[in-house]
């Protein structure tokens, strides 16, 4: 089930609302309750059997972060514990994620033919998977104390806004609002917003910029140019962004009208003037995650220069194995990792000195040429993509299906980037605190918008379905 689809708004949605509002403020026992059965039955609408598998990791980090913390408690390091349980997360993230990865290149390299039966990708692994591990490696480390309530637990890893598309929340930032939390009408008002606020994003523009990439990459023969790839290369550009912020913005709305605050995930990238910043801002939650529990206990940035270097390389080619179980993402997690090292030992500091809008050009340019590997089925296609996108085959430049894809498109493009870019969504927001009263009128007007291409326009895929 979607967050953007007519039967989430319409039916799921409002059903859970009348509920769980229904039940008295100090019953938060029962309001849990109603909020883990939606939770399952959101996810068990499209994956009616791996619900199962979540609620086995449910019952297995609950039970086994109990006996580490009880081993701490005791003065042991419950050290063998720990490890047998992030032993069993990865073991279980990478059967289902990465085993028709491995047995196609155990097959190719050693020229076998060994069959299997490709499984399909529970939907959400690696989200609820990196929820379950923070929790079990800060009550390792003592920063948290096991959760004593399985329902609270549960509902932690199972919590439907945030459980299929992130943003990953770890346990201690909303250890408390488990079993402490309040709904104000003003907190609901602004869930709503944040809600509508990211429908929009998704539906109005993440939709029909990705209708734009797929009309691009499916040009045949003379159809294409070089200057139609770059319009489908910037049109998927937005559309991942608009896509996966929008789900976030959504997952975030959802939260807070059950008064759950998540962290934001996503803060203008595009904005950004290096790369380094760039994933300051883009899938923060992701980002942080590999930084706490990756890439400082590897040392960080506190060893030598050499250490260092091979430390960002290994948390960005497991940053790229993590997005997808193909060699483009491992690549594409690499590439970040070398213009990193580069931007910190390299050109960094020449790079300080030469004017903003130099800066933002040349960090678009890096992200746009990282998505490229992101959006291609295979290595092969990625490589073939760029050798044409910059003029490196036998393309012409600019054609006449290009002018058309232009013209009829450029209105949504300019859109897209001055979306991208905040313009608008400052403007909406000063109206909002000037104008009330406007503000739920426009407000208001992007709902019915929204609605109204939910209804005529049958192109709604979610990209991080994939991951």
């Amino acid at each position: 089930m979607l967050f953007s689809s007519l039967l989430f708004i319409f039916l799921f949605l409002p059903l859970l609302l009348l509920i769980y509002f229904a039940i008295p403020k100090k019953h938060i026992f029962a309001k849990n309750i109603t909020l883990l059965l939606f939770s399952l039955i959101f996810y068990s609408w499209g994956e009616p059997v791996y619900v199962f598998l979540m609620i086995y990791s449910a019952f297995f980090n609950y039970f086994m972060a109990n006996l580490i913390g009880q081993a701490r408690a005791k003065g042991l390091s419950g050290k063998r514990d720990f490890i047998f349980t992030v032993a069993v997360n990865l073991m279980i993230l990478s059967f289902f994620k990465y085993f028709g990865f491995l047995m196609d290149n155990i097959n190719n390299l050693f020229g076998s033919n060994i069959g299997y039966t490709a499984l399909a990708l529970p939907i959400g692994i690696s989200f609820y998977t990196f929820q379950a591990l923070s929790y079990v490696i800060d009550i390792y480390r003592g920063k948290v104390k096991p959760q004593k309530s399985f329902l609270n637990f549960a509902l932690y890893l199972a919590l439907f806004p945030q459980l299929i598309a992130g943003p990953i929340v770890n346990y201690k930032d909303i250890e408390t609002q488990l079993s402490q939390r309040e709904t104000s009408l003003q907190q609901f008002g602004y869930g709503c917003q944040k809600f509508l606020y990211g429908l929009s994003k998704k539906v109005i523009l993440a939709n029909n910029l990705g209708a734009l990439h797929q009309s691009v990459i499916s040009l045949t023969g003379d159809e294409a140019s070089v200057f139609s790839l770059w319009i489908g290369i910037i049109a998927y550009t937005l559309q991942l962004y608009f896509d996966f912020s929008g789900y976030s913005d959504m997952a975030i709305g959802l939260g807070r009208m059950f008064g759950f605050k998540f962290l934001e995930n996503f803060n203008y990238p595009y904005l950004s003037k290096s790369v380094t910043e760039f994933w300051r801002r883009w899938h923060i939650s992701l980002s942080s995650w590999f930084r706490e529990y990756l890439y400082i206990p590897l040392g960080g940035n506190r060893v030598t220069v050499t250490r260092h270097i091979i430390n960002l390389l290994i948390v960005w080619s497991l940053t790229g194995l993590w997005h997808g179980a193909s060699w483009n993402f491992i690549i594409w997690g690499l590439y970040y990792g070398v213009i990193l090292v580069l931007e910190k030992y390299v050109y960094g500091k020449y790079l300080e000195n030469i004017k903003d809008v130099m800066k933002h050009i040349y960090t678009l340019l890096i992200v746009i040429i990282g998505w490229v590997f992101f959006s291609s089925s295979d290595l092969g296609a990625a490589a073939a993509y760029l050798k044409n996108m910059f003029a490196l085959g036998s393309l012409d430049f600019f054609n006449i299906k290009t002018a058309y894809l232009l013209k009829t498109n450029v209105i949504l493009l300019v859109i897209g980037w001055l979306v991208a870019l905040r313009k608008p969504l400052e403007s909406y927001e000063k109206l909002s605190m000037k104008y009330p009263v406007l503000g739920v009128i426009f407000t208001f007007g992007i709902f019915i918008i929204s609605i109204s291409y939910l209804v005529f326009n049958s192109y709604n895929p979610f990209l991080y379905f994939r991951f």
